[in-house]
């Protein structure tokens, strides 16, 4: 079998490419991107959304199930979803001897948050300040959330492409007794890699893609944001601090405000600041944990 150079080989020839986080394998085809595309073609959302509209339950002032009413908030707001995942005071399941059929218990709480009174908005567009006060309320509820429960996931699904039914800018947080499936797999093989290498794996990662700069999508003094070698969307974006951060909270107050300009720089240069997008971010929570904090963006 010929042997390519690795920058001719992965621009022209199918191939699988490692992820070191996921521990699993990844498959790329670049040639068929020149296949001819005869498929649907979606058209161009023209829709206009109203800055305030007192019958959406995000809304300042709005009523929500249950009959309860916003607050007048003027800036971020938190609540309990109304219609929450999983509960705090859930039962555990009784225990099984069948090894095909086991439960375990799962506990926590789901929260909303929204980013900004306006619902004509979102996240990149915002001013930079309202962007920290995001980020700020993020880590604040990270650091509270993170004393009780094993994990605390943050992630905003924008636009009705990803299912999203209301366009006002939130996101949602929802906290378990338990970590899930892919951030116990990153979990490891991080430990794993730090094991073996006595080294952070993605700030080792980090410094190899600045060393190549190939994949670089926007790169400041505290933060990177690049495409990972091993991405699976056509847009699909990692940022990463340059340093080894553990949690949201443990970010400086600069370091917090540049990860804001930097949301709205490079959403304007990948060109999804009003568009459909999927956003989570990683952060340690339990004491053994090795994870570097990183957010994951991955637009459509």
């Amino acid at each position: 079998m010929p042997c390519y150079e690795e920058a001719s080989f992965i621009q022209e020839h199918p191939h699988i490419r490692f992820n070191p986080l996921k521990d699993d394998w990844v498959l790329v085809s670049p040639h068929r991107a020149k296949r001819p595309w005869q498929g649907q073609v979606e058209k161009k959302e023209e829709e206009t959304i109203p800055r305030f509209d007192p019958k959406n339950p995000l809304c300042p002032g709005a009523t929500r199930a249950g009959s309860k009413v916003n607050p007048d908030y003027k800036g971020t707001f938190l609540f309990t979803n109304d219609f929450p995942a999983i509960l705090e005071d859930t039962p555990a399941p009784a225990v099984s001897d069948d090894p095909l059929f086991q439960s375990a218990a799962a506990q926590g709480t789901c929260k909303v948050m929204c980013f900004h009174p306006w619902s004509d908005i979102t996240l990149p567009l915002m001013e930079i300040k309202d962007i920290k006060a995001v980020v700020d309320a993020w880590a604040d509820l990270n650091a509270d959330l993170g004393q009780k429960y094993a994990w605390v996931q943050i992630f905003e699904n924008r636009g009705s492409i990803m299912g999203c039914s209301n366009p006002h800018p939130h996101c949602q947080v929802w906290a378990s007794s338990f970590i899930p499936n892919e951030p116990a797999v990153k979990q490891k093989s991080q430990k794993a890699y730090f094991e073996k290498y006595k080294k952070p794996l993605l700030i080792d990662y980090l410094q190899k893609e600045l060393q190549k700069k190939e994949r670089i999508v926007l790169e400041t003094k505290h933060w990177v944001w690049l495409v990972p070698y091993w991405a699976t969307w056509p847009y699909e974006t990692m940022l990463l601090p340059r340093r080894h951060v553990l949690r949201l909270q443990d970010l400086t107050h600069e370091e917090r405000e540049r990860f804001s300009s930097n949301n709205e720089e490079a959403a304007d240069k990948i060109g999804i600041a009003a568009k459909g997008y999927e956003f989570k971010t990683n952060s340690r929570q339990l004491e053994n944990n090795i994870c570097q904090s990183s957010s994951n963006e991955e637009p459509y």
